[in-house]
């Protein structure tokens, strides 16, 4: 290629994963390694690596860690059984599940005490659908697309209402929303919508930069949800698009003869990767970076109760971003 890279704005880390990572990097700055962390903190492969190299330890079950040590549940939320576990074992607990997973998690508990069934559109066997549907002990039906919305019985619907897994495409939700409401039409819909907003802004900024560019690049690791659906809606307009979990795995076909490439990355994937990715494509030809113009967020979450580092450096992330 001999032409332009484009990045998308916002991109890459989000604030629940810069509070999930730090969560994890103070418990091993005050309390030493290992940490314990249930299930990846977030999806990417990178922050999983530099994370273990530091003292972390990335289990699925809470048998394979020692009595008396500290467990992090990572950023996607678990299951009240699982929370229930960690405390009949004696574990100090430090929860990185992000504040908009919680919320969502807050508002089916307080319906299903007002005798509400629930609808849950998401992805079966992703750890956000397991731990909101794990906040219940049943009464929460899954969908994953507009069909399933036909199948699904609920005991009764008076009292029914809708939640969403953040990290869908915006598009995709409204779609089976639609479909839910109108097999359901008093259903009950969520005072702000449950997909985060990290997760529509990367949606946007990729709506914009499709247009403008004949390849997107998208940086995050296969597991990564918001990922997938950032390569997908690029996909729904017309443009090509990858996704990659590094630099490495970027094909030089995929850019030749391309006079302009679209670089963006998912919520959880750190801004190194996507330098590196742009040094790949300047290595591959491009002659000039530019930005285009978006929102620039400035959320931040609080951390959980103590992780204070007296005395100590205060950790620092620069490295990820």
């Amino acid at each position: 290629m001999a032409g332009e890279v484009i990045l998308a704005e916002p991109r890459g880390f989000c604030a629940g994963v810069d509070r999930a990572i730090e969560i994890v990097e103070r418990a091993l700055a005050k309390f030493g390694a290992p940490i314990y962390v249930r299930h990846e903190i977030v999806h990417n492969t990178y922050v999983v690596n530099d994370l273990k190299a530091k003292g972390a330890i990335f289990i699925e079950d809470l048998a394979d860690v020692p009595p008396g040590a500290t467990l992090v549940f990572s950023a996607h939320g678990v299951p009240k059984s699982v929370e229930r576990e960690a405390e009949a074992r004696g574990f100090r607990v430090f929860d990185a599940t992000c504040p908009l997973v919680t919320k969502v998690h807050v508002e089916v508990a307080k319906l299903r005490k007002e005798g509400y069934e629930f609808i849950m559109i998401g992805h079966k066997g992703h750890p956000e659908v397991e731990g909101t549907m794990g906040q219940l002990d049943g009464g929460i039906h899954l969908v994953e697309d507009v069909a399933d919305v036909a199948r699904i019985q609920p005991d009764q619907t008076a009292k029914l209402a809708v939640v969403t897994q953040t990290t869908l495409s915006v598009d995709d939700a409204a779609d089976i929303t639609a479909a839910v409401k109108a097999r359901f039409p008093a259903i009950r819909e969520p005072k702000q919508q449950d997909i985060c907003y990290a997760t529509q802004n990367r949606q946007d900024a990729v709506k914009l930069l499709s247009g403008q560019v004949d390849v997107v690049i998208v940086v995050g690791s296969p597991t990564s949800s918001n990922s997938n659906r950032l390569r997908e809606v690029a996909r729904k307009l017309g443009t090509e698009a990858y996704m990659i979990d590094s630099a490495d795995e970027l094909q030089a076909a995929w850019v030749q003869g391309k006079a302009r490439v679209g670089v963006t990355a998912g919520a959880s994937a750190p801004d190194i990767l996507v330098r590196q990715v742009v040094e790949r494509l300047k290595a591959l030809g491009a002659v000039a970076v530019r930005k285009l113009d978006g929102i620039q967020e400035a959320v931040k979450f609080p951390l959980p109760k103590g992780l204070k580092l007296e005395g100590a450096a205060e950790v620092n992330l620069e490295h990820l971003r």
